[in-house]
C-alpha cells in the first residue's frame, strides 16, 4: 500500500473518531437524533444560550417626576421582574437613614437568567420537531429570528407585536467594525410561567461565517441583555446556520 493512500485512510479514520466524540450536532445525522438529542441542543449549543442578564433598579418616584411621567413604567420587562416581597424594608432604627440593610432590592440591580435561542437556525428547527417543542408563534417573514425565554410576567394577553413594539427599537446584533443591525419586528409572546421575546433581523445584514462573533443586545423593560455568538461554531451540514 502507498504511502499517500496510508495517510488518506488515516485522515480519514482521525476525522471519523473526532465526528463520534463530538457534539451531537456534529457527530450525529438529524434522523438519528433522539428527544433527548433535541433537548439538548434546544437548551445548551452554538445556537442556545443560557445568559446572566440583569434587572436593572427602579427609578425614584423623584427621577420619574423629573422625566415628566408619574408611575412606574409598565409593561414586558417592567410588571412582575421583582421578586415576590421584595417591597421597601425599614431599619428598626428609623432615623439610621436609607442604606445597608433598609434598601429595597427594588433598588438595586439583580441577576436573572434568560435563555437566548436562533429560532431559524436549521439545526433548532430539527430539533423543535424532534423534541415535540412548540416554537413561538412569530409573524411571517424572512430574517434571523432570535427568541429571548425566561422573561418574568403571567398576565400579558394582548397583540404580541403591540407587547412587542416598545422593544423594537432597544435591540441590536452587532459585528466587529460593522454597522449595528436593528431588528425590524419585536413580538411577545405570554407562555403559561413566562414571556418569551422575539427578534426578527433582517438578512440584508448578511451574516457571514467571516465575522467571527456577533452580540445580541437588548432592553427588554428594565431588563438588560447581552450575549456573544461564535459564528465559527454555528456551522451545520457544512452551512452557516442562523
Amino acid at each position: 500500500m502507498s504511502k499517500p493512500l496510508i495517510h488518506s485512510l488515516w485522515g480519514i479514520a482521525a476525522a471519523a473518531v473526532l465526528m463520534a466524540d463530538g457534539p451531537v450536532w456534529i457527530s450525529k445525522p438529524a434522523a438519528q437524533w433522539t428527544e433527548d438529542d433535541a433537548r439538548l441542543i434546544l437548551a445548551s449549543s452554538p445556537w442556545a444560550k443560557e445568559t446572566r442578564a440583569v434587572v436593572s433598579r427602579r427609578v425614584t418616584e423623584d427621577q420619574l417626576r423629573e422625566g415628566g411621567q408619574l408611575g412606574q413604567p409598565r409593561g414586558v420587562g417592567y410588571d412582575g421582574v421583582d421578586p415576590k416581597g421584595s417591597g421597601p424594608k425599614v431599619s428598626p432604627n428609623i432615623f439610621a437613614g436609607p442604606g445597608g440593610d433598609d434598601r429595597s432590592p427594588r433598588s438595586l440591580p439583580q441577576p436573572i437568567t434568560l435563555k437566548l435561542r436562533w429560532e431559524t437556525a436549521l439545526p433548532v428547527r430539527i430539533a423543535e420537531f424532534k423534541s415535540r417543542e412548540v416554537e413561538p408563534p412569530a409573524s411571517e417573514g424572512d430574517g434571523y429570528r432570535i427568541a429571548v425565554y425566561g422573561v418574568p410576567g403571567t398576565d400579558f394577553r394582548g397583540d404580541p407585536k403591540e407587547l412587542g413594539k416598545p422593544l423594537k427599537n432597544l435591540a441590536a446584533l452587532k459585528r466587529e467594525s460593522k454597522r449595528d443591525v436593528r431588528p425590524i419586528a419585536a413580538e411577545a409572546f405570554q407562555r403559561e410561567n413566562d414571556v418569551v421575546v422575539v427578534y426578527l433581523f433582517p438578512l440584508s445584514a448578511e451574516i457571514t461565517k467571516n465575522d467571527r462573533q456577533i452580540q445580541f443586545e437588548a432592553q427588554i423593560g428594565r431588563i438588560v441583555v447581552s450575549q456573544t455568538f461564535d459564528l465559527r461554531q454555528m456551522e451545520f451540514m457544512g452551512k452557516l446556520e442562523l
